[in-house]
């Protein structure tokens, strides 16, 4: 004989939805506790505007299965229709913290949120759902969206297009006040592209930031040095920046890796000798600046710090001795934005070590500043039996005016923090 639960799936499975909500009460008879049952018919009991005894059946099942997430979600849908937004925003988080692959509970959330006055809680969460679920293929248009789910999804939509406007429209107010609109209007466009409110027409087909690229500056893979009356001073410190590079080379744990995996590491790294090795001893790390190398470098500290290095504060700049070990080998890759280019200060450079950027090969030499763009594909490798070491430093643009270098730092720290609240939504 054929048991209640396995007739009412297979009739939930085959589309006949009122036999199967009869079938799955007959569940509930022999099972009270019957997880799939309880949904069910919970929801059939709200489709039938009985919210009250939808929740009793859900906080049923919460009981008995306190981590089964669809459970905490319909609970959540219960809550709301008999007007208990505290339960129902509780209800949410628990689904979403129990089954992140529950957007339709994340979109909810938002749309209660949104409800309750919390534009910006809710701007979050569905940025969050929208990028989550369209990362995977989903909710990208009609088809790739379900039927009941499409007002909703329409919604977020449009509050996360307008919300980032204003977000980051605000935060370039004070900056427009102070220099005046027409200076960022460069930045302005920038951030078009960015909502993907206006295309992206790149002048020189190779160059593509994987982030944020700032319309109508020169696009070259290489500057040039006239670009830069800051160079020759800095080469002329070439020797006192080597001997300091020297006794870094020899302090225990000044150096780290690059790349903070063996995934990375793997995917972005070749060796010809053995296992290549990029090691990088940071004098600035993602805008931080770390004092026991600067106290044990002073002059390199002292000669970077006079330059128009690119901060961002908790991003920006990267600057360190680069260490490649003999053989190795770092993979094509492209940079995040064409608002910030990168320098190199040769300092020990074997033969058949080299740069290549945008296709164009260039052959460092030691004590001579070379600065590009590295939203080019770029490389780099050292084909020699010795150990090859470059200063790295980020750089503004040289093209950006102080306005656009002020504009660009404050929306890349805001987007950032943006994302940070979306992943820990």
């Amino acid at each position: 004989m054929v048991k209640a639960s396995e007739e009412a799936q297979w009739l939930l499975r085959s589309g006949r939805i009122e036999e199967a909500e009869q079938a799955y009460r007959r569940v509930l008879t022999e099972d009270p506790f019957d997880v799939q049952a309880l949904n069910i018919v919970a929801l059939a009991a709200m489709r039938m505007g009985q919210p009250h005894h939808a929740r009793e059946l859900l906080e049923r099942a919460v009981h008995a299965h306190p981590d089964h997430g669809q459970s905490h979600h319909h609970l959540g849908r219960a809550a709301e229709q008999l007007g208990d937004a505290g339960t129902a925003q509780e209800s949410y988080r628990r689904a979403i913290r129990l089954r992140s692959d529950l957007p339709a509970a994340r979109l909810h959330l938002g749309a209660l949120l949104e409800s309750q006055g919390e534009h910006h809680a809710a701007l979050v969460q569905y940025a969050r759902v929208l990028q989550d679920t369209q990362r995977a293929g989903k909710w990208l248009d009609l088809a790739t969206t379900p039927p009941a789910l499409r007002p909703l999804v329409a919604r977020a939509a449009q509050v996360v297009r307008e919300g980032s406007r204003a977000l980051y429209a605000r935060l370039l107010e004070p900056l427009a006040k102070r220099f005046g609109a027409d200076e960022l209007r460069r930045v302005a466009r920038m951030l078009r592209m960015y909502l993907q409110d206006e295309a992206i027409e790149y002048p020189d087909p190779r160059q593509r930031p994987s982030f944020l690229y700032m319309p109508d500056v020169p696009a070259v893979p290489y500057f040039g040095r006239e670009l830069f009356p800051w160079m020759e001073a800095l080469e002329a410190q070439t020797d006192a920046i080597r001997r300091e590079l020297a006794v870094l080379l020899g302090t225990s744990g000044s150096g780290e890796r690059v790349f903070g995996s063996d995934e990375l590491e793997t995917e972005n790294l070749r060796g010809y000798r053995g296992a290549p090795t990029w090691t990088g001893h940071y004098l600035y790390r993602h805008g931080e600046r770390r004092a026991d190398n600067c106290a044990a470098s002073p002059v390199s500290a002292a000669a970077l710090d006079a330059l128009p290095l690119s901060r961002v504060a908790r991003h920006g700049p990267e600057v360190l001795f680069s260490v490649f070990t003999p053989g190795t080998h770092l993979l094509p890759h492209r940079g995040v934005t064409n608002t910030r280019v990168v320098g190199h200060l040769p300092l020990v450079v074997p033969a058949d070590c080299a740069l290549r950027v945008g296709g164009e090969e260039h052959v460092w030499q030691e004590g001579r500043v070379v600065v590009f763009d590295d939203t080019y594909e770029h490389e780099a490798w050292n084909r020699s039996e010795r150990v090859r070491v470059v200063l790295i430093f980020d750089l503004w643009n040289p093209y950006l005016t102080e306005a656009e270098r002020l504009a660009v730092a404050e929306l890349i720290v805001a987007i950032g923090d943006f994302r940070v609240e979306m992943e820990q939504a």
